[in-house]
C-alpha cells in the first residue's frame, strides 16, 4: 500500500465536502501517474493556499475516465477519477496545518528546512508518492484529529481571499484574482546571480528538448549566454523558424524564451520568469494567444519556487482570465525550477516524448 497527494484548492476542498464525498479527479494529463496507483492506497489530502491537511481517501477502483461534472461547475478538467472512500475528512476549522510544529519537525521534506526556507517537496502537484513514512506518520495525525477534533485556528479573512473568485461567461465560468501590486518580486530580482541560474534553466531546457530529439530556438540576444551552458549538436539550434507567419507574429514567437520545435511545428514554448516581472512573459504568451488563437502548442511559465504563488497570482488577473477564446491558464502553465533539475536526470530522455512534461507541470485552478 502506497500514499500519495491529493491537492485541493479552498474551492475544490468546499465543493467535495459537500458531495458525497466518493469520487477524487485529476487532470487527464496525469492520466500516466494515475495509472501507478492501486486499490487500497491512501490519497493523503491537502489544502493549498492555506498549506493543511484536511483528509486521507482510500482508492476503491480506478483510474477511469469519466468527463460528466461532478461537482466542479460547467467543464469540469478533472476527468482521471478514482472511486474513493474518505476514511478521514475534517471540517475546515479542524484542518491540521503544514506549520503545526508537531508536523513541521516530523516530515522527511520539512524537518530539516531553516526558517523561511523552501519545502513544498511533494506537495508541488497531486499524485506525487509520499515517503512511506511520511505517510503513516501523517495518516496517524489525522485519523487522531478526526477523534479529538482539536480546533486549529483558521483566519476567516484569508480563507476568503483565498476562495478565488468566478466570472460567469457564455462558454462557462472562470477564475480571476486581482493581485497586490507589491514590488516584492522586482526588488528580489535585482540579484547578479539569478540573472546566471536563469540562464542555466534556459540552457536545461534546450539540453532537454534536444535529448527528446527536437529542435530548438532562442531569442537571438539570448544565444552567446546559453551556449556558454550548453553546446548544441549540429542542425539542433535552428538560425530561423520554419514558420509562415506575418512580421507581427514572427516578432512576437521569436522573442520567447525557449522553443521547441518538432518539424515544422511549435510543440512547447517556455518563458522563463526570474529576471523581469511575472507579467512580462505572460503578456507574451497572451499576445501568441491572440495572434494565434487556433495554435496548438503548450505553454509554461518557468520560474523559482518562491514565485509560484505570483505566477498563479497574475495568471488569473481579469486582462488573461477574460481572453476572447478561453482564458490563459487554461493554456499556460507553471513549471518550477525544481521540476526542470527533475527532468534533466531522468533516464532515458531520448526515449520519451515531450509529453513526460505534463507530470511536471502545475496549473493555476488546482493551486
Amino acid at each position: 500500500m502506497n500514499y500519495w497527494t491529493d491537492l485541493f484548492t479552498p474551492e475544490t476542498y468546499e465543493a467535495f465536502s459537500r458531495s458525497d464525498r466518493s469520487i477524487s479527479g485529476f487532470r487527464e494529463s496525469q492520466r500516466g501517474m494515475a495509472a501507478r496507483v492501486r486499490p487500497g492506497d491512501k490519497l493523503m489530502c491537502y489544502m493549498v493556499r492555506m498549506s493543511r491537511w484536511t483528509g486521507i481517501l482510500e482508492v476503491i477502483d480506478g483510474p477511469f475516465i469519466d468527463d460528466k461534472p461532478i461537482f466542479v461547475p460547467e467543464d469540469d478538467p478533472f476527468v482521471v477519477r478514482f472511486k474513493v472512500q474518505p476514511t478521514v475528512w475534517l471540517n475546515r476549522e479542524h484542518t491540521v496545518p503544514m506549520r503545526e510544529p508537531e508536523v513541521f519537525s516530523k516530515l522527511t521534506f520539512t524537518r530539516d528546512v531553516e526558517s523561511g526556507g523552501y519545502w513544498l517537496g511533494p506537495l508541488r502537484r497531486s499524485l506525487q508518492k509520499l515517503d512511506q513514512a511520511d505517510g503513516e506518520f501523517l495518516e496517524a495525525i489525522l485519523h487522531r484529529q478526526q477523534e479529538e477534533q482539536k480546533p486549529f485556528e483558521l483566519d476567516r479573512d484569508q480563507y476568503d481571499r483565498a476562495l478565488k473568485r468566478r466570472i460567469p461567461r457564455v462558454e462557462g465560468s472562470v477564475v480571476v484574482s486581482v493581485p497586490d501590486d507589491s514590488h516584492e518580486d522586482e526588488l528580489a530580482i535585482q540579484q547578479p546571480s539569478t540573472d546566471r541560474e536563469s540562464i542555466r534553466i534556459q540552457a536545461d531546457l534546450c539540453r532537454i528538448g534536444e535529448a527528446m530529439g527536437l529542435k530548438i530556438w532562442l531569442p537571438m540576444a539570448d544565444r552567446s549566454r546559453v551556449t556558454e551552458c550548453w553546446t548544441p549538436q549540429a542542425g539542433v539550434l535552428l538560425e530561423r523558424l520554419p514558420l509562415n507567419y506575418d512580421e507581427t507574429t514572427l516578432d512576437t514567437i521569436t522573442r520567447i524564451d525557449v522553443l521547441w520545435l518538432k518539424g515544422r511545428a511549435i510543440t512547447r514554448a517556455f518563458e522563463i520568469e526570474h529576471t523581469t516581472a511575472i507579467y512580462s512573459g505572460l503578456l507574451r504568451m497572451a499576445d501568441l494567444c491572440a495572434l494565434l488563437p487556433n495554435i496548438n502548442v503548450s505553454l509554461h511559465i518557468v520560474a523559482p519556487e518562491t514565485r509560484r504563488d505570483k505566477v498563479f497570482q497574475e495568471i488569473t488577473r481579469p486582462v488573461f482570465s477574460l481572453l476572447e477564446h478561453s482564458p490563459l491558464s487554461e493554456r499556460c502553465t507553471y513549471l518550477s525550477y525544481d521540476s526542470v533539475h527533475e527532468l534533466t536526470k531522468l533516464q532515458y530522455l531520448a526515449h520519451t516524448t515531450d509529453s513526460v512534461l505534463d507530470e511536471f507541470v502545475e496549473y493555476a485552478d488546482s493551486m
